[in-house]
């Protein structure tokens, strides 16, 4: 099975690699994301891991690297000895991942090619791969497992979607999942999808959400204040933040903003797209509405502050809850395109009340734990986006109860980080 699986990815590595490394020459960083990836690691990082033990922790993107924090802070109380590495998949998840200042070492998450994998993990040598949320890597497992090396999941989670999947698949994830050491599940439907999928009942254990342990710090009325002068935003006006929102919704969220500026509502719009990388089409469409718009990145340029109407266009990574923490109100995207959603729970970590569209089913048990609360409110298309910002910008005593919802609703469900935390010692001392 591991020979056809490399046979596998070797046939798409004619693409892959071409890709990474036009990706790669774009944003400067060809020689270091493709030679990580490929196993080939700096002298530097090569003696920071020397002699040292280790914790590998592999979150693939943005949300998996957020949702993981709490757990990295608690890993990096407890093991101080230990060097804490953290990989992922994605460009953005790896800038994410450099700021964290509780990892010693950020690397991209290697190729899962056979040979490639036996070198990392013969130059890393972990003591323990701590894999956030299901992310099944068949040979990075294989050749964990061969080493002695345990293998913990967690957080995990079995979506609607992809369990008709990996039930078909069972013959083949069985035997991966044989040489994971535990999972830990986010709720019991997600257990007892694992273990229909093949994993050992008695490895399973329900933990909770990662997400509800989220934690940010707080901004008080003087930072707020300072922060509004920083980002240029209009005073009195109500800022309305849409983040990470995907191609075919900023069409849709600025054609409801336009429409109540026009009506005559005193409304800034703060647009984060999900990947950076979109701003320019995103300045370009918007340009062509014949909508002023500034960049985040040329805040310091620009003298005057914004108007209502006018747009401030996220360009950077890391400040999603800065932003979130200075509105009104907040509108997660992924969710009225099919992409599944977005960790809605940022916006209730800073009590803000949340709108989001319907496909969300990437994050199902939160957006109705949300909806139930009364934090969230969920919409459609356009039209019903239009109608729910109406209500809301003519409410702001709901707004703010919406907002203390969200919150409470986090801390109910905290304790995810403990119930992980106990099981990782097990395996780790």
């Amino acid at each position: 099975m591991y020979l056809l699986y490399d046979l596998v990815l070797l046939a798409s590595a004619a693409v892959l690699i071409p890709y990474y490394l036009f990706r790669g020459w774009r944003q400067g960083k060809v020689r270091r994301g493709i030679r990580e990836r490929l196993g080939f690691y700096t002298a530097g990082q090569l003696a920071q891991v020397a002699g040292r033990k280790v914790l590998w922790v592999h979150a693939v993107s943005v949300g998996e690297t957020r949702a993981a924090v709490p757990l990295l802070k608690r890993l990096k109380s407890l093991y101080p000895e230990h060097l804490l590495v953290l990989s992922n998949v994605t460009e953005t998840g790896h800038q994410i991942a450099r700021d964290l200042r509780e990892v010693d070492l950020c690397l991209f998450f290697p190729f899962d090619l056979s040979w490639v994998v036996q070198r990392v993990l013969r130059q890393v040598r972990p003591d323990a791969v701590i894999i956030v949320e299901t992310e099944i890597w068949p040979n990075f497992i294989h050749g964990a497992s061969r080493a002695g090396i345990p293998v913990i999941l967690v957080n995990g989670r079995i979506s609607d979607r992809s369990f008709p999947r990996y039930r078909l698949a069972r013959k083949l994830i069985a035997p991966i999942l044989d040489q994971i050491d535990a999972f830990c599940m986010q709720t019991e439907l997600d257990g007892e999808r694992i273990v229909a999928m093949g994993a050992r009942s008695e490895r399973v254990s329900v933990t909770g959400n990662l997400k509800f342990d989220m934690q940010v710090h707080p901004v008080d009325s003087a930072e707020r204040e300072r922060l509004r002068g920083a980002f240029r935003l209009p005073e009195g006006a109500v800022i309305w933040v849409a983040g990470s929102t995907h191609a075919g919704e900023e069409e849709i969220v600025t054609a409801v903003y336009r429409d109540l500026v026009a009506a005559g509502e005193s409304l800034f719009l703060i647009l984060v797209p999900r990947h950076p990388e979109r701003c320019r089409p995103v300045r370009e469409m918007l340009a062509g509405q014949g909508i002023d718009v500034g960049l985040r990145s040329a805040l310091e340029e620009r003298q005057s502050p914004f108007s209502p109407g006018e747009i401030l266009l996220v360009d950077t990574l890391g400040e999603m809850l800065t932003f979130y923490a200075l509105a009104d109100l907040v509108f997660v995207g992924g969710s009225l395109v099919p992409v599944g959603g977005h960790n809605v729970l940022e916006a209730s970590l800073v009590e803000k009340p949340v709108v989001f569209g319907s496909y969300m089913h990437n994050f199902k048990e939160i957006s109705s734990l949300l909806l139930n609360e009364g934090a969230g409110l969920m919409v459609n298309d356009r039209l019903e986006l239009l109608g729910a910002m109406r209500q809301l910008l003519g409410d702001a005593a709901r707004r703010t109860a919406m907002g203390r919802s969200g919150a409470g609703l986090l801390e109910r469900n905290a304790g995810a980080t403990d119930k992980t935390i106990a099981v990782i010692d097990r395996l780790v001392r």
